[in-house]
C-alpha cells in the first residue's frame, strides 16, 4: 500500500520511475523489500517494464496489483493507476480491520472467562479441598461435580491442552484439501447471521477489484479473471469464474447474478444490468462495493450488540457455578459447627 503510494506521488512528481524506486530502497526498513527492490531497479536498467519485473514476485503483489500496473505503462496513466492501487488496497485493510474489531470485544471475554476459570480450578480450588474433604459433611451435588472436574483437569490437562493443540493443527491441515475447504466455505456462506458478513465482505471484494480493474481499461472477461484470483472464498472464486466463461460466451453478466439469488442479492444483479445497458458498468459495480460496506458496518455493530451480552451471561454462569461450588459447602460447614 505504502509503495503505490509513495511511487504515485514521485512519478506524478515528474520523477523517473528508476529515480523512485532507488530512493524507496533508501528509505525501506525491510531487508527483504530491499532485495525486491534491488531486483526491480536491476530489471529496469536492463530494459524490462516495471510490471513484468513485479511478475517475479507474483505472490507478493498479486495479479491485481501487476494487471493494473501493466495498463498503467501502456496507456501512460501509471501514476493514477498507483493512485488506485492505494486507495482500493487501503479500503481493503480497513476492511479487514472492521471485521477483526467486531470480533475483538467478544475474544476478550472469551479470554477473561477461561482466565478466571483457570485461577479457581488450578490455584484456588486446590488449596480449599482439603478443607471440605477433611470435613464429614455431604458435599453438595454441584460441589462434587466441580471436584470431579477439577481433578480431571489437573490431573489430565496437559493432555486436553495437546489434544486442543493437535485438533487445531489437524483442521488447519484437513483445510487444505480444496474439497474440504470448499465445503467449509459453502457451510459459513450458509450460515444465519455470519453468512451475511461473509457474502458482504466477498461482494465488497469482488466490486472494489472488477470495478477497478474496468475503470483502468482492461476487458471485462480479463477483469472477471484476475478478480476471481484474488478472491480468498472458494465459492465466489468458483462462481466468478462461471461468469467469466459466460461472458466470453456472448452472455450478459447480470444473467449469472440473478441465477445465484443467494450469493448475489437483488440489487446486487439490478444494478449490474443497469451498468450494462447504459455503458457504465465500473460506475455501478464502484456503487455497489460502497453500498455494501456501509450495509457491512451496520452488522458488525449489531454482531458486537447481539454477541456483547450473550458472552456476559455464559461468563456469569460459569464463575457463579464455580462460586457456588466454593462457597455452598462452606456455608454448610459453618452451619453444622454452629450446631
Amino acid at each position: 500500500m505504502l509503495f503505490a503510494r509513495n511511487l504515485e506521488v514521485m512519478i506524478r512528481s515528474g520523477m523517473q520511475i528508476l529515480e523512485s524506486l532507488e530512493i524507496l530502497k533508501k528509505q525501506a526498513k525491510s531487508k527483504t523489500f530491499v532485495k525486491i527492490l534491488d531486483q526491480l531497479i536491476f530489471d529496469l536498467k536492463n530494459g524490462h517494464f516495471l510490471s513484468a519485473s513485479l511478475e517475479r514476485y507474483k505472490n507478493i503483489f498479486g495479479d491485481f496489483f501487476i494487471n493494473l500496473v501493466r495498463v498503467g505503462e501502456a496507456s501512460g496513466t501509471l501514476s493514477e493507476n498507483l493512485k488506485y492501487l492505494y486507495e482500493e488496497l487501503k479500503k481493503k485493510d480497513e476492511l479487514q480491520k472492521k471485521v477483526k474489531g467486531a470480533m475483538a470485544y467478544p475474544a476478550v471475554i472469551f479470554m477473561a472467562t477461561i482466565g478466571i476459570t483457570s485461577i479457581m480450578i488450578f490455584v484456588i480450588f486446590p488449596k480449599i479441598l482439603p478443607v471440605l474433604t477433611s470435613i464429614n459433611v455431604e458435599l453438595p451435588f454441584i460441589t462434587r461435580a466441580f471436584i470431579a472436574i477439577s481433578q480431571f483437569l489437573i490431573k489430565y490437562g496437559y493432555l486436553v491442552g495437546f489434544g486442543l493443540v493437535g485438533l487445531f493443527i489437524g483442521l488447519w491441515f484437513i483445510l487444505k484439501i480444496p474439497r474440504v475447504r470448499f465445503a467449509w466455505h459453502t457451510f459459513i456462506v450458509g450460515m444465519p447471521f455470519i453468512g451475511g458478513m461473509s457474502r458482504s465482505v466477498n461482494i465488497i471484494s469482488f466490486a472494489r477489484t472488477v470495478g477497478l480493474l474496468l475503470k483502468s481499461g482492461i476487458k471485462i472477461v480479463e477483469a472477471l479473471e484476475i478478480t476471481a484470483n484474488t478472491l480468498s472464498n472458494l465459492v465466489y472464486k468458483k462462481e466468478i469464474m462461471n461468469v467469466a466463461e459466460g461472458v466470453r460466451r456472448g452472455d450478459p453478466m447480470s444473467r449469472y447474478f440473478v441465477e445465484k439469488s443467494k450469493l448475489f442479492p437483488p440489487i446486487f444483479s439490478q444494478m449490474v444490468l443497469v451498468g450494462e445497458n447504459t455503458g457504465k458498468l465500473d460506475e455501478s459495480i464502484l456503487f455497489l462495493a460502497e453500498y455494501y460496506e456501509s450495509e457491512l458496518d451496520e452488522a458488525t455493530k449489531s454482531l458486537s450488540n447481539i454477541l456483547e451480552p450473550i458472552l456476559l451471561l455464559t461468563m456469569g454462569v460459569i464463575v457463579t457455578f464455580v462460586a457456588l461450588a466454593i462457597i455452598t459447602p462452606i456455608y454448610k460447614i459453618t452451619q453444622t459447627l454452629g450446631k
